[in-house]
């Protein structure tokens, strides 16, 4: 794969059709985020193991003015969903009916975004991809069947329509087998016609709310009309090569831009060099000890993420914590999560990052019948406890990993990129981060490069630090003294996500890549 260049505008995604969605809006005079809608509707269709409109959502956007403003379609937990209703359990179950405790939020960031936003194209207009595949039907990729088959047991137990849709002959669709999802058509079609406030507040709602009761969850009806998107500030971070964004709680953007600016105050040559690997490695340990400490709920938290970013002393001191030569004993708790990034750049000098996610593959389990909506299993994180980080109460937004980055460059140039894959979007950001803009490394070749994963991600349970082959050889060796847990994971593979970036240039040029361990491209023209 080559980095991919155009002059009109670029959408990324891990799904090639979710990039063509994109790029034919920009096409038709869409703007960046029309097209980031379009391929987010696509991607529910044609990555439902990833993504979809049962899920949440956050969004970063970089007008051509230099705003820079976010959009959290991020839903809390529901009213019923208080410790009574998991009495005599010690964990949320992460599938099923209990796991399915707090609202989606995507489609209210559709919304949202779309409602600041400058473009004029019909709602009609961006759904009409995502509507058509799902109609039609699209063939499985290998990565969507593979998961399929490794899931099939947990997921065929859960009640709903997850069989009917996923296995019509019984078994799950093998790679280039047809998926059918007409019921999800139709539901596009009525958000269509009625508007996407109708996901939370009518016809529309009542049938997703009955359903989401039928099956068990403690999701009401009531709860989806309470439901709004709300903006607040993206943190944001200096560097030497320019300022960072990431989403504010309850995101883990903090840990995102808490390791790239603990690396900026490191020595470093080159990249994937020992020193550069073991540092980001080493400022990722940092970041999250701090993260899992005290990011969460914003409302519920006690130190605030962006006066850390802006604190240039507390930052050395983390900075100064790290042992350029050893490691930190390891590991912490970790999280999980899968999740589909994708971004958007138009002539105009709109620049978009995405992420959204249904949390674990398939999210709960839980398929409506009604609608062909697979229901987020978010609030599986939740701890079963009556105060604290994290802690389960009505009302309360559960910890996210997903984080959508963005970057404006001393030069002018403005960054979007990101990834899946829980733990490790955080350390593949900052991969990526520094190979493109600190290194001077093509962006296609800072994305296709080997990577590292220290902890768990896509079904992991080691908390091992895992590392593709690709590496100078005696960097393995130099981890391994250091004191890292290193467990090599052979060639390229999908537990270091699905990543891509876009970069568009103050003279307009728009350069774009993505991922060879996912099916997508960067589609530009």
């Amino acid at each position: 794969m080559i980095t991919q260049h155009a002059r009109h505008g670029m959408v990324t995604a891990p799904h090639a059709l979710a990039s063509a969605a994109g790029r034919a809006v920009l096409q038709d005079g869409g703007t960046a985020v029309e097209a980031c809608v379009a391929t987010a509707a696509a991607l529910a269709v044609v990555y439902p193991h990833m993504t979809g409109i049962g899920g949440d959502g956050f969004w970063l956007i970089r007008e051509a003015d230099g705003r820079i403003h976010g959009v959290h379609g991020c839903g809390g937990a529901a009213a019923k969903a208080d410790l009574a209703l998991y009495a005599g359990l010690n964990a949320v179950p992460w599938r099923g009916p209990l796991a399915a405790n707090t609202v989606a939020g995507t489609i209210s960031g559709w919304q949202a975004a779309l409602a600041s936003d400058g473009g004029n194209l019909p709602l009609e207009r961006l759904l009409r991809d995502a509507i058509a595949h799902a109609e039609t039907g699209v063939p499985v990729t290998g990565g969507g069947a593979q998961i399929a088959q490794g899931k099939a047991t947990e997921l065929r137990a859960q009640p709903g329509a997850y069989a009917a849709i996923f296995e019509p002959q019984g078994v799950p669709l093998r790679e280039g087998d047809s998926l059918r999802q007409p019921a999800l058509a139709q539901t596009l079609r009525r958000l269509v016609a009625d508007g996407l406030d109708s996901f939370y507040r009518g016809s529309l709602a009542a049938e997703i709310a009955a359903d989401l009761e039928r099956l068990g969850s403690p999701v009401a009806y009531e709860d989806l009309a309470a439901h709004h998107a709300t903006r607040p500030d993206p943190l944001h971070v200096p560097t030497a090569q320019g300022t960072l964004y990431n989403s504010a709680p309850p995101t883990q953007g903090v840990a995102s831009l808490l390791i790239l600016a603990l690396f900026d105050r490191l020595t470093a040559d080159r990249a994937d060099g020992f020193d550069h690997v073991h540092g980001l490695i080493e400022a990722t340990k940092q970041a999250f000890v701090w993260r899992d400490v005290h990011c969460g709920d914003p409302a519920l938290m006690e130190v605030d993420a962006q006066s850390l970013l802006g604190d240039p002393a507390a930052l050395d001191a983390m900075a100064a914590a790290i042992d350029p030569r050893h490691a930190l004993p390891w590991p912490q708790p970790s999280q999980w999560g899968d999740t589909c990034w994708f971004g958007a750049a138009d002539a105009r000098g709109q620049v978009v990052s995405c992420i959204q996610s249904t949390y674990f593959e398939f999210g709960s389990g839980l398929v409506l019948p009604a609608t062909g909506i697979t229901w987020q299993n978010r609030g599986a994180s939740f701890r079963l406890a009556a105060s604290g980080w994290n802690a389960l109460r009505p009302g309360r937004k559960p910890f996210h990993t997903l984080n959508p980055a963005l970057a404006v460059l001393r030069d002018g140039r403005v960054m979007a990129y990101g990834t899946m894959g829980g733990e490790g979007q955080p350390q593949t950001q900052a991969a990526l981060f520094t190979r493109y803009a600190r290194y001077g490394d093509d962006l296609q070749a800072a994305i296709s490069a080997p990577r590292w994963l220290l902890g768990r991600t896509w079904g992991e349970t080691s908390t091992s630090l895992k590392i593709e082959d690709g590496f100078a050889p005696d960097l393995y060796a130099a981890l391994a003294g250091a004191g890292h847990a290193v467990e090599r994971v052979g060639g390229p593979t999908a537990i270091m996500g699905h990543a891509g970036a876009l970069v568009r240039h103050a003279d307009g040029r728009i350069e774009g890549a993505s991922d060879p361990r996912s099916d997508g491209e960067a589609a530009g023209w």
